[in-house]
């Protein structure tokens, strides 16, 4: 069964984000190909995507290897966002269904729940989930795709401190979704507007160590690629 590229694409990004793939390193096909338990067809075709998205790069004499961006360019990533999240809710309130309505109030609820228990372990995925949800409700896939992208490549560059009172937070997501159930396009732009203006102040630059580009280091263990699990 030939393993869709996608999935291949899913599963390298998600290793440069996390840092297994150093910044700068080589991404050799066969490397790869063997790390995902796939063919050099699918990797072939997954780094000429994440090219296309910035996380790679292909240099002469070295072949695909891991971009490694500048602090303007990590800088320039916020500012976009803080323009695309707001359209994102306003798209949302816009267009939204009973279906995204349901998810989303279901997500706040979660939120709520942990931040009354002191469990803070899981409240960052959910955050990710209901921004990934909010974007969803938009009904816009590009710009979906566009703030898929941007989440990805802040969260390669950014570390993001916990907020101080997740309670607040939490509120605020509340708040965006009663807007966007009432379809109140400018309530629910200007309280993500507000709500990405915080988390911005959050978010602090990864300082990668020094090091000398070569051949990627990965970890010892190999995997193939969770068709049925990877997200895209």
């Amino acid at each position: 069964m030939r393993i869709p590229a996608h999935s291949v694409c899913t599963a390298i990004r998600d290793d440069i984000v996390s840092g297994v793939f150093e910044r700068g390193s080589r991404l050799t096909e066969e490397v790869l190909a063997r790390r995902y338990g796939v063919s050099r067809v699918p990797v072939r075709e997954a780094l000429r995507t994440l090219e296309s998205e910035g996380f790679v790069v292909t240099r002469r004499h070295a072949g695909a290897c891991v971009a490694e961006p500048t602090e303007q360019e990590a800088a320039d990533l916020l500012e976009i966002r803080m323009l695309l999240e707001p359209l994102g809710a306003a798209r949302a309130a816009q267009r939204r269904t009973d279906a995204h309505l349901k998810v989303l109030r279901g997500l706040v609820r979660l939120g709520q729940e942990r931040v009354r228990r002191g469990e803070g372990e899981d409240l960052r995925s959910l955050g990710g989930w209901f921004h990934e949800t909010l974007a969803q409700a938009s009904g816009s896939p590009a710009l979906i795709a566009l703030l898929t992208q941007l989440r990805h490549k802040i969260a390669w560059m950014y570390a993001v401190e916990q907020p101080v009172r997740p309670a607040d937070s939490w509120a605020e997501h509340g708040a965006l979704v009663d807007a966007v159930a009432r379809r109140d396009v400018e309530r629910a732009r200007a309280l993500a507007t507000q709500h990405a203006e915080r988390a911005t102040a959050a978010h602090r630059l990864r300082r990668v160590p020094g090091h000398t580009p070569g051949q990627a280091r990965v970890r010892t263990s190999q995997h193939s690629v969770n068709i049925a699990g990877v997200r895209h």
